[in-house]
């Protein structure tokens, strides 16, 4: 599937930094309307952003700032945000200031109108595509899917296994593999995350017991304790004093159970760390999924998405 890309990608390659080396190149990039990408060097008082262009300065005036601005559907927020940070472009023009310096007038919204027109606008739940991980909040990550569009993946999309923030998956600016869950009539997106993470059975054939192995603290409870082996799978340990939620441990696997998708464990010892989260591992390099279940054949709970 074709996408447009997320900010921040293009800005460092050669074409882009080539068409900003003179005011010759910038008036060819105008001409043949371009996609372009350039630092938000400032938001100004009527929210117009000026941008970095190399060899001269950019204007987006308010208006061009990104569909939906002028309408009230996407509020200044979505402008003030972008200061220092990657923002894309055409050039719709060029003009002199008050000290006669030429500077070029720049439309975001033009390059977002066609992402939304010949990329947003055909996607379908049950769709892969790739996104970059805008900013994150308590209740999830809000991703760029081109040219600045955004959509949202809930917290308890991103993986079978709980967390308490999504900053313990992912990082900003990091790209990910992501599934569309649904398209409202607004065009708004939300996203699922962890049917790409593998089955219940595809991660536990990771582990055997008898095995000690890594693991993280995710909740307690009075009846045990819930031990993250991977982003997919979690094991019940046996109650430990002194365990705390979002500690490291080493756990002793007791036995795996598929039948009742359970990892009966024993934690060996458990440790405050800070650690990278690790690179994500993907069991599918499908480009669209219609059904998932998680849950083994054996299994009398299913637990499936459909999309």
């Amino acid at each position: 599937m074709t996408a447009f890309r997320p900010e921040g990608q293009l800005i460092q390659e050669k074409t882009n930094t080539q068409a900003m080396s003179s005011s010759a190149s910038l008036h060819e990039a105008f001409y043949l309307g371009t996609v372009l990408e350039g630092r938000a060097l400032l938001c100004d008082r009527n929210h117009n952003l000026k941008v970095d262009l190399g060899c001269m300065y950019g204007i987006i005036p308010y208006n061009e700032g990104a569909v939906g601005i002028d309408t009230g559907s996407v509020r200044d927020i979505a402008l003030i945000s972008r200061v220092n940070k990657p923002v894309v472009f055409r050039i719709i023009g060029f003009d002199r200031d008050s000290n006669g310096e030429e500077y070029a007038i720049l439309s975001r919204k033009s390059v977002q109108q066609d992402c939304i027109d010949n990329f947003v606008s055909i996607l379908k739940p049950g769709d892969v595509i790739k996104a970059r991980v805008s900013h994150m909040e308590n209740f999830g990550v809000f991703l760029d899917i081109g040219a600045g569009i955004n959509g949202l993946l809930p917290i308890d999309s991103i993986s079978v296994s709980r967390i308490p923030h999504p900053s313990v998956r992912f990082t900003t600016g990091q790209m990910i593999r992501v599934i569309v869950k649904s398209v409202d009539d607004m065009g708004r997106l939300t996203f699922s995350h962890k049917e790409l993470l593998g089955t219940w059975e595809q991660n536990a054939k990771e582990f055997a017991p008898g095995e000690t192995v890594p693991g993280i603290v995710r909740s307690i409870e009075n009846y045990g304790i819930f031990v993250e082996l991977a982003p997919n799978l979690a094991g019940l340990a046996e109650y430990a004093p002194g365990v705390q939620a979002g500690s490291h441990a080493g756990v002793y696997i007791k036995s795996i159970v598929p039948e009742r998708m359970k990892i009966k464990l024993i934690i060996v010892d458990s440790f405050d760390a800070e650690y990278p989260n690790p690179k994500i591992k993907y069991y599918t390099d499908s480009e669209h999924i219609d059904h998932w279940v998680y849950s083994p054949d054996r299994c009398e709970k299913v637990i499936e998405s459909v999309f």
